[in-house]
């Protein structure tokens, strides 16, 4: 049975890693512990070792991508096994464990009565899937301070970077088991958190805290249910691709009051991309929507609040984990972050959380103040104002308008772009009369040959012709690394209501015509629709941008990063050239405007391109007899 690796989890904190370089290729035979690839997070690189042995079957991520953590990055079996149930697996994944064997059983229950403790085990972090151990570094805590979940408790450290281990529970820090500089095995408790002068002794040397802790008495059971029911859920923005940070909320189809049942559409969103319907994973009242329609929310971020009315109305104080960030701006403030509503991952206390707190603090003294008011008082009547005519409304002489996320997308790509290449354009034509009148046989012949289109057999003829010019179908990586392929993988520019988006048609250079024609007109109905997914919009080499419909004559076209190069294709128009009698003649010229990155291409090789694309463009049915 093949075998997957994941992605290892470099730091508690961190959620996905980006593939450097495989030291390993498909076909090649690993053992365990042997270095596949290199990763590297927004701190440090590492190396991810095989966990499995046999032959290389599959990669499922290339060099460059950003790979969840935990996710399957290839498959390691005998030559030959099927491994692509593994392609988008996890470890989440894997089948449980088989249950301990029955004879064990008896043994627990000794120790159960003997371990019933309220403290808790806080474990050593695992940072990395081939960690074993960590080394200590410096204890933030000692015993007998008071801890809350989110504190910084220590240091530790691998042999490949140094982290920070948050506490996973509040209390009082009652024992430590480990100092600075011991070697700590991996998910083992390091120390122990809980109420003041609960027995610890049971906990070490273990990971987690025995079963028999979490026993409650039975009349304790119907209260611990009642705050479980009654209990409220934050609903989080979902992460709509791998690539997606945040999305923009279009709008809310509930409003706070409703009845909610899981599965229930809570609001639209959208990407760059696409937009999406977010449903309900919560059910019972809306209590709080904590972003408007138009905010843009980091995804995995909570965005409401959902469970039974009053339960929201909990002690100022709150147990949320709190981010080092918030953590740091509340003390320079003088602030209780903990006072503060979380909005970040699972009801995190972030950075903006502290600064809403700062910004409209909570009203404490004011509550006494108003309850000792006399009742007389309270209970007078207030005179209705008197009704104020409305001044008539004068016409607004502008309108400001936020941009949409795809907009904005668009605005910070597009600025990228020309900051950080070497742009320039070069503008040619061509004798268009061979592929009009090819476009014209192809509609006589009726069927789906009808629907191509002189775009469409530009886009055959880019991507027979980029072949022969590797730079151009190409990414710049960065100032010192460009990426060839060895496919053609072409991004057609796709005008869309919400905004531009380039799809992609991998691998054109192996489809015919007809095929190129169906692919482009599927992408554009899928970009139209907002139902495209984000993976089809990434991953181009080349791209085309077509505005001969319009009547552009000539234009300069934005290069798409990180790729080299994009062509611009122009309107048709009548040019006089000497015919073959000596008289003037007429023609339909077709203008193509290339835009090329100087760092990775000269213009000699971008003019000799242009010069091959229009002569196959002039001899199109010849192309396609190659």
């Amino acid at each position: 049975m093949a075998n997957a690796v994941i992605m290892p989890k470099a730091g508690i904190t961190v959620e996905s890693c980006i593939i450097g370089e495989w030291v390993k290729k498909v076909g090649d035979q690993v053992k365990i512990g042997d270095v596949l690839f290199t990763y590297e997070t927004d701190k440090a690189s590492f190396e991810c070792e095989s966990t499995a042995e046999g032959e290389l079957l599959d990669i499922f991520f290339e060099e460059g991508d950003e790979v969840p953590c935990l996710v399957n990055v290839c498959a390691i079996g005998v030559k030959g096994e099927d491994c692509s149930a593994l392609r988008g697996g996890s470890a989440s994944d894997a089948p449980a464990e088989a249950p301990a064997a029955p004879a064990a059983a008896p043994a627990a229950a000794p120790a159960a009565a003997a371990c019933a403790t309220k403290a808790r085990g806080v474990l050593m972090p695992k940072a990395g899937i081939t960690v074993e151990s960590c080394i200590i570094g410096e204890w933030l805590k000692k015993v007998g301070d008071q801890v809350k979940v989110g504190d910084i408790l220590f240091t530790y450290e691998t042999d490949k970077a140094s982290f920070e281990c948050e506490s996973t529970e509040e209390g009082e820090l009652l024992a430590i088991f480990y100092e600075e500089g011991d070697e700590v095995p991996c998910l083992e408790n390091v120390c122990a958190v809980g109420p003041h002068g609960e027995p610890t002794d049971c906990l070490k040397g273990i990971g987690g805290t025995p079963a028999a802790a979490e026993v409650a008495p039975a009349a304790e059971a119907a209260p611990a249910a009642a705050a479980v029911a009654g209990g409220v859920e934050t609903v989080i923005m979902p992460k709509a691709g791998i690539t997606v940070e945040s999305c923009i909320i279009g709008e809310w189809m509930k409003k706070v009051g409703d009845q909610i049942k899981i599965g229930d559409i809570l609001f639209t969103y959208e990407t760059d991309k696409a937009s999406f319907e977010c449903e309900s994973t919560a059910e019972g009242e809306l209590l709080e929507i904590l972003y408007q329609a138009g905010d843009e929310v980091p995804c995995l971020e909570a965005v409401c609040k959902v469970g039974v009315a009053g339960a929201a109305a909990a002690p100022a104080a709150s147990n949320a984990p709190v981010s080092p960030r918030a953590k740091k701006l509340a003390a320079s403030a003088g602030v209780d972050a903990s006072l503060a509503t979380g909005t970040g991952p699972n009801g995190r206390i972030i950075e903006r959380d502290v600064r809403e707190l700062m910004a409209n603090p909570p009203a404490v003294a004011a509550a006494p103040a108003a309850a000792a008011a006399p009742a007389s008082v309270a209970a007078a009547p207030v005179a209705p104002a008197a009704p104020v005519a409305a001044a008539p409304e004068a016409e607004a002489e502008y309108k400001d308008v936020k941009f949409s996320g795809i907009r904005r997308a668009i605005s910070k790509s597009m600025t990228t772009s020309l900051h950080t290449m070497a742009q320039l354009t070069h503008n040619t034509s061509f004798d268009a009369t061979a592929i009009l009148n090819y476009r014209k046989a192809l509609k006589a012949a009726g069927g789906d040959y009808a629907g191509i289109t002189l775009g469409d057999i530009i886009l055959y003829a880019v991507s027979r012709t980029l072949l022969n010019h590797p730079d151009l179908n190409a990414n710049m990586l960065d100032d010192n690394n460009i990426r060839l392929f060895n496919h053609v993988n072409l991004g057609v520019a796709v005008d869309t209501p919400r905004g531009l988006m380039v799809p992609t048609i991998r691998h054109a250079d192996e489809m015919s015509l007809l095929e190129i024609s169906k692919a482009v007109k599927a992408l554009a109905a899928e970009c139209r629709d907002g139902a495209i997914s984000p993976d089809k919009l990434s991953g181009g080499s080349f791209t085309v941008s077509n505005l001969g419909n319009m009547g552009v004559e000539s234009f300069t076209p934005v290069i798409n990063p990180p790729q080299t190069g994009i062509l611009g294709v122009c309107g048709t128009i009548d040019r006089v050239r000497k015919g073959k009698d000596g008289g003037i003649e007429l023609y339909p010229a077709m203008g193509l405007s290339l835009t090329y990155d100087h760092r990775a291409v000269d213009g000699t090789p971008a003019a000799k391109f242009q010069k091959e694309l229009a002569f196959n463009l002039e001899n199109f049915t010849v192309l396609l007899s190659k």
